[in-house]
């Protein structure tokens, strides 16, 4: 989105020193011909170009102004034409440096566009080392009369080939009250993903779900999923920028500011230029252009815009296509899937950086549906959407109740103080999906209403509205669910925050409730919650005193108090974070019963013949190896993560997959005797995969020998040194020579600078840390050939 165009900063020649050509004297010849380093507009000297200087002007050809940068249409390249003839030009010519500096006005030139903080493609190769990760989560409790073990655990295989394999389960152990113990394990989800970050194609076989459109439902598949994954090339900015258009006449500094905070600053040649603000900035907004020219003059440029996330940038697309057999009894059963293939797909397209088209298709066990979509940005008056789909079911229902329509449309406005969410969706009765087949039909009705507004010193207020609508199981309309509700909230002195809310049944006058909370930072991390709620008829008061689990690893605790109606009771809980998993213990009182908990998670890693236990592991990871030298402190974005084992390992987490994360370690803390080969990597993982990463360090056997000739001098600086194990180094001064290649046994052969040849030979052997300090030793003379 271009949002506006700069006026040209031309040179004010006037409030400069007069052009300095040096003329020829009355006996200068006629014409002659020169090269000359070239500067135009104030723009470094360039390579030498050719001119002619007659009569003490310079002259130069069609085709040598062409190429510096000057339109001259329709005139013969080989004309020959006065530099400063041309209008509003200005030579500067130095006879002694044999330059000339050309001022020039931006209508006689056309010059390269010159495009600044423009998001460009950087694609760092990722890899991915063979291993396996297991994460856990674990839950129990206990009462009087039950108790309860679940656990939640996920698989991984990664590196063996191309892709990665996840594996989900969930087991509960429990016993209620008299009956017999019992224990259900269900398999959640079961995928293979691989992915190819050059075309952002990545491919699930196994559970999938279909469907990413606001106005389609998704459904769960057993099959495979092909599309689009922009998280491929997390780098790549699939929106559309704010961009600004402008020219200047001389070399400036520019300065982009997007409400009132600096985003870029840079430099710019002469000529037109292209500035883009920064990606995640959402709704409408004001931008100021700073130029500062190379006279110091500066001006200001204001500009409007609107940027919208729910665009695609112009060219780019964004598809999706699933295949398989519907998944039922998800959670329930392990293999529970349909007998009929489905298929879906989807499409969008951004068919200008303005307008994005959308459409979808699914269809399957007598369900046939498609519909098309559109979002389009209003310049700053917000983004519209709308949507309409038909759907036909070949099976239920009588002939003139199987198909419908659905009709969809939204719109959106914010400016970061006000903002306006509208949106509704409508459905005929015979509008049919694939998730009307296997799950609850279509609402409808579906609206939404949000306002908000956000000012310094009275807070955030809101307002939202929603109203909700569906059919029963024989097509009859059931009455609509409508709500209206009220927020408030404000901080005070950034360590308490108020808030009060409401919210009323607008068909059930009965239905509302209400909720007033503040919060209150403590200091020492410790925050004091308390609340006040009322719903339905029924009153509840909490008070809630809590230091959190550091995120960095240490404990935390938490006590509550609850009274009201039928809500009395409280709570005592304790957690711990370290660097194998977050722990917690806790004690409750609802009503009139107790009971006692504890949990668990963490993960475990198998690579690199390791094993590892951490943190759970969401996404990538890296396992750093320095060669079985432990101890080694290891940083991640030159930040301490940890350090390296009994085996010289360490197991890093959580890095960003298919981005660069920089690893390191620190040499400062490594003895004298090691060589480091890098000291910094870059880990680029794929996804929820891990890459080994190895800093190699060798031990070194060095020391500073000191030689002396024959007579007890040293030898002179320059000297070469070589020893039998072929280690070359030179003499430094007072005999000083510095070698890391010992043996236990050494012989040396120096050879100094007028050519003479000595000898010496002494033993080394391993001793405390540091830098041994061997000699003076004596180095004999050679006996001649």
């Amino acid at each position: 989105m271009t949002a506006g165009l700069l006026a040209a900063m031309q040179p004010m020649h006037a409030a400069e020193p007069p052009p300095l050509l040096a003329r020829a004297g009355e006996a200068q010849a006629a014409s002659m011909p020169l090269y000359l380093e070239v500067s135009l507009n104030q723009g470094p000297y360039g390579t030498p170009q050719p001119f002619e200087l007659r009569s003490g002007r310079l002259h130069a050809s069609v085709a040598t102004l062409r190429a510096l940068g000057f339109v001259l249409a329709e005139r013969d390249p080989a004309e020959v034409v006065a530099v400063d003839g041309l209008a509003g030009v200005v030579v500067r010519y130095d006879a002694a440096l044999q330059r000339v500096a050309i001022d020039a006005p931006l209508a006689q030139l056309s010059l390269a566009t010159t495009r600044l903080n423009q998001p460009g493609l950087d694609l760092p190769e990722a890899t991915a080392s063979p291993g396996l990760l297991l994460n856990y989560d674990l839950y129990a409790s206990r009462d009087r009369r039950s108790d309860n073990v679940t656990a939640y655990a996920e698989l991984r295989a990664f590196g063996l080939g191309p892709g990665v394999f996840s594996q989900t389960v969930a087991t509960r152990h429990y016993r209620n009250e008299d009956a017999p113990r019992r224990t259900d394990s269900v398999r959640l989800d079961s995928t293979w993903r691989w992915s190819a970050p050059a075309s952002m194609l990545s491919l699930s076989v196994g559970d999938v779900v279909s469907g990413r459109l606001d106005w389609t439902r998704p459904l769960r598949l057993g099959g495979l999923r092909l599309g689009r994954d922009f998280g491929l090339q997390p780098y790549r900015i699939t929106t559309p920028l704010p961009t600004f258009a402008g020219e200047v006449a001389v070399p400036s500094a520019v300065d982009l500011y997007v409400n009132g905070l600096r985003q870029y600053s840079g430099e710019l040649p002469p000529g037109p230029f292209q500035l883009a603000t920064v990606p995640g900035i959402s709704g409408a907004g004001s931008a100021q252009i700073v130029i500062t020219d190379a006279f110091g003059r500066t001006r200001q440029l204001d500009f409007p815009f609107y940027a919208a996330q729910q665009l695609l940038a112009r060219g780019l697309s964004d598809w999706s296509l699933s295949l398989g057999l519907a998944r039922e009894d998800y959670a329930q059963q392990s293999f529970s899937y349909g007998d009929s293939a489905l298929a879906s797909a989807e499409l969008r397209y951004g068919l200008s950086d303005r307008l994005t088209v959308e459409a979808h298709g699914e269809g399957g066990d007598g369900i046939a549906n498609a519909g098309f979509g559109a979002v389009a940005l209003l310049g700053r008056a917000g983004v519209l959407s709308g949507s309409l789909a038909h759907g036909r079911d070949a099976r239920d229902g009588r002939p003139w109740e199987r198909s419908g329509w659905q009709y969809a449309a939204a719109y959106n406005w914010g400016n970061g103080r006000f903002n306006v969410s509208l949106d509704s969706r409508r459905a005929e009765r015979g509008y049919r999906d694939l998730a009307s087949r296997y799950g609850l039909g279509p609402a409808r009705v579906s609206e939404r209403a949000l306002l908000s507004w956000n000012d310094e010193h009275l807070g955030s207020v809101g307002l939202n509205y929603v109203r909700l609508a569906y059919r029963d199981e024989d097509g009859r309309r059931q009455a609509p669910a409508r709500y209206a509700g009220l927020h408030w909230s404000r901080s005070f002195g950034g360590r308490a925050h108020l808030s009060l809310s409401y919210n009323q049944n607008l068909d059930l006058a009965s239905d509302r409730s209400a909720y007033l909370g503040l919060s209150l930072d403590l200091g020492e991390r410790t925050r004091l919650a308390a609340s006040l709620q009322r719903d339905r008829g029924r009153d509840q008061a909490m008070l809630d005193v809590s230091q959190p689990v550091p995120g960095d690893g240490g404990f935390g605790w938490r006590l509550q108090a609850r009274g009201g109606d039928g809500a009395e009771g409280g709570l005592a809980e304790l957690g711990w974070l370290n660097s194998v998993g977050r722990f917690g213990l806790g004690v409750a009182r609802v009503a009139d019963q107790d009971y006692a908990y504890a949990s668990g998670s963490g993960a475990w890693v198998w690579m690199g013949g390791h094993t590892f236990a951490a943190r759970s592991v969401s996404d990538a990871f890296a396992v750093v190896s320095t060669d079985g030298v432990a101890g080694v402190p290891v940083l991640l974005e030159n930040r301490p993560i940890g350090r390296t084992d009994a085996d010289g390992m360490l197991l890093v987490t959580p890095l960003n997959a298919w981005q660069r994360n920089r690893l390191g370690i620190d040499p400062m803390a490594l003895p004298a005797q090691w060589r480091v080969d890098r000291v910094e990597a870059q880990a680029t993982p794929r996804d929820r995969s891990g890459t080994v990463v190895r800093f190699g360090l060798t031990p070194v056997r060095a020391a500073v020998v000191v030689l002396h000739d024959a007579a007890g001098r040293p030898l002179p600086p320059g000297s070469r040194v070589r020893s039998d194990h072929g280690e070359d180094a030179w003499v430094g001064y007072d005999g000083e020579t510095y070698l890391e290649a010992l043996q236990d046994d050494n012989r040396l052969r120096a050879t100094a600078p007028d050519g003479r040849i000595c000898q010496a030979r002494f033993a080394h052997a391993d001793g405390s840390d540091g830098i041994a300090r061997i000699g003076p030793l004596t180095c004999r003379a050679e006996a001649p050939r």
